[in-house]
């Protein structure tokens, strides 16, 4: 209790992080009650590509479709998308860094020679050959993210465990016996949680670019609005480039995704200052 207290003491004086914080309830806030409050744009109607206005704060579409609905509805789908992709992040992520810091057979070289291939690898031109082949939905999609995101969460998560593997607590669960599972899960993973915490913050923000791009590309799901699906279809109708330019339909989805991305890392960034103070490794 005394340290989860003096966790939130700390992150409440950390002036990053706050802001950070402030825009990810907005974005939250956003995407799990907006949808109470804004119908489902879908069909047409006939006030198409109207400018920002008090009936339309963020303006319409060619099909008359309302802006600021479509990046509420968008935002739910982010963050599904993101938190989807992080849980498969941490399923295959934790365990693997777990084994591979602990352990010192052989297996565990061969998963960090694996950990550092994945690590090489381009990931989104993998992500859309893979979301092409497997087929557009906001489920694939997100596990597509989330499988080409655990390495990093590996990596930390292994060099977490190289570190704590020797502290005499370990030492302490060794000689009462405690089985290898126990030890890695009960006693080691509780107190490294906070680089994986930090690495978590950090694919939750790069899980909704790659969902955007793509959305963008059309490997996303078609039946359900996106930021990155937005973008798309004015991209698509010329928006950027038509005169008069319909600037409010690719601006307004562009700035929901940086200040979902940048919101996120400042509270991973805030969350590291507190578990690595400046002067410390």
């Amino acid at each position: 209790m005394n340290r989860n207290r003096s966790f939130a003491y700390k992150f409440s004086r950390n002036l990053t992080g706050m802001i950070g914080l402030v825009g990810v309830l907005l974005i939250l806030l956003t995407g799990l009650f907006g949808p109470m409050f804004f119908e489902y744009p879908e069909g047409y109607t006939s006030d198409i590509l109207l400018s920002p206005s008090s009936a339309h704060p963020l303006g319409t579409d060619n099909l008359g479709l309302d802006i600021l609905s479509q990046l509420v509805w968008g935002a739910r789908t982010s963050i599904y998308v993101s938190f989807f992709a992080v849980l498969v992040a941490l399923a295959i992520g934790i365990p693997v860094g777990l084994f591979c810091g602990y352990s010192r057979s052989a297996a565990s070289h061969v998963l960090d020679a694996v950990i550092d291939i994945f690590l090489t690898l381009p990931q989104l031109p993998l992500q859309i050959i893979t979301a092409a082949i497997v087929g557009p939905s906001i489920n694939t999609v997100a596990v597509i993210i989330g499988v080409f995101s655990w390495p990093s969460l590996a990596r930390v998560t292994k060099n977490a465990a190289l570190k704590a593997r020797n502290m005499q607590y370990i030492e302490a669960a060794e000689g009462l016996g405690y089985s290898r599972a126990r030890i890695m899960f009960k006693h080691l993973l509780i107190n490294i949680t906070g680089p994986i915490t930090v690495n978590s913050t950090m694919i939750l923000a790069s899980a909704v670019i790659s969902e955007s791009s793509l959305s963008f590309l059309g490997l996303g799901d078609p039946t359900t609005w996106s930021w990155g699906l937005v973008l798309k279809r004015a991209w698509s109708n010329n928006a950027i480039i038509t005169s008069p330019n319909p600037w409010w339909w690719w601006i307004s989805p562009s700035i929901c995704i940086s200040i979902f991305v940048i919101s996120f890392n400042m509270v991973g960034t805030a969350i590291n200052d507190i578990f690595t103070p400046k002067g410390q490794d």
